[in-house]
């Protein structure tokens, strides 16, 4: 590479990858200063210039004007410097600049371009994946499955592989090699290695984020969602609340015929979702995130964050749900502990401690089996 292919190399670059032809010539310049430096010992006083138009490369010795020289690397006497530049004239203490560009100089600039273009061209594009990625944090984006990393599983996002943990999977969810699917991006890290994405599927926000995308009147905030509890791959409810008194917002996330719900329930391959109405009263709340199940009344303690709720007897499994599900996800959409009882439960003086339990706002169970 002749100093005129660089600068049409740099030119090239620019255009192509939008970096600056300016700071390329920099880092070369330094790297050959650098490469001087193992001729000339310490030479600090070694400048490398660049020609940004013809790419011409000179190699400069500033060099302090003394009486006697006494370090012939950083100092010029007097009297060679009148000799070598007649028609200046210098005194004690001035600098000159005096070329001392090695031979064979444009073969070691030219291996240093590469190598400085090369390098500057990764960093430049890590730069950039990890911006581009780094926006999409807290998004939903489409990646194609790659391979399998022990448990955990790559995941091509187009310019760069995430890594979808085995903790963020579904559960019982099998992905092969080449399936698309959309999946939630926890965290962008920069790393030496370039960026590192890492993705959940399991994670609430998921599915937030795709009625979101399916849903016009919530990307227009005319639907907002306000609570989302999630047993990934099996179950999730949603609150949600509108801010147009002439919108239902279960119907605009529902859709025609089911068509929107049904979309995200595919792209969660099967995973039921229940659609409530959010209420700022408690007990509306309550009663509404344990449906299907119809409720009695419900007892709301605000300080504590505690609710007792009355179901009618042949509601008391639905109300509780399968292995505890529907309380447990009703517990933690509304955050209060939720205590269940049915309707003849709750006429009836109890002779001991009842062993019904509750459902604290995380949704665990802490009463006794």
């Amino acid at each position: 590479m002749d100093a005129k292919e660089l600068i049409e190399a740099l030119n090239l670059l620019e255009k192509e990858k939008g970096i600056s032809k300016d700071i390329l010539l920099e880092a070369i310049e330094n790297s050959l200063i650098a490469a001087c430096k193992n001729n000339y010992g310490k030479a600090d006083n070694i400048k490398v210039n660049i020609d940004r138009k013809t790419g011409e490369v000179v190699v400069w010795a500033e060099k302090r004007v003394v009486a006697e020289v006494e370090d012939d690397v950083e100092e010029i006497s007097l009297a060679e410097a009148t000799m070598k530049f007649p028609a200046e004239k210098y005194e004690i203490g001035d600098t000159v600049n005096i070329e001392i560009t090695p031979k064979n100089f444009g073969r070691i600039a030219a291996q240093k371009a590469k190598q400085v273009v090369v390098q500057k061209i990764r960093e430049e594009e890590r730069k950039a994946i990890y911006t581009q990625y780094s926006e999409k944090q807290r998004e939903v984006v489409t990646g194609v499955v790659q391979r399998y990393l022990g448990n955990n599983i790559s995941v091509n996002l187009g310019k760069c592989e995430a890594i979808l943990m085995e903790g963020e999977q579904i559960r019982g969810e099998v992905y092969r090699p080449n399936d698309r699917i959309k999946v939630y991006v926890m965290e962008v890290k920069e790393t030496t290695k370039g960026p590192r994405v890492t993705v959940s599927r399991s994670h609430p926000e998921l599915v937030k984020r795709l009625f979101e995308e399916e849903v016009t009147e919530i990307r227009d905030g005319i639907v907002e969602i306000k609570a989302v509890s999630r047993d990934a791959g099996s179950r999730t409810k949603m609150a949600v609340k509108s801010n147009d008194p002439n919108v239902d917002p279960v119907g605009a996330c529902v859709g025609v015929n089911g068509a929107r719900v049904n979309a995200i329930v595919n792209e969660l391959r099967g995973e039921k979702i229940d659609i409530i109405t959010w209420s700022d009263v408690p007990e509306v709340l309550i009663e509404n995130a344990l449906s299907p199940a119809k409720v009695v009344s419900v007892t709301v303690n605000t300080e504590e964050r505690t609710a007792q709720v009355i179901v009618p007897d042949y509601q008391l499994s639905l109300a509780i749900g399968r292995e505890g599900q529907n309380a447990r996800l009703a517990a933690r959409l509304t955050g209060y502990k939720i205590d269940i009882k049915s309707d003849l439960q709750g006429r009836e003086k109890p002779k001991k401690k009842a062993n019904t339990g509750y459902y604290d706002d995380m949704g665990n169970w802490m009463g006794e089996d």
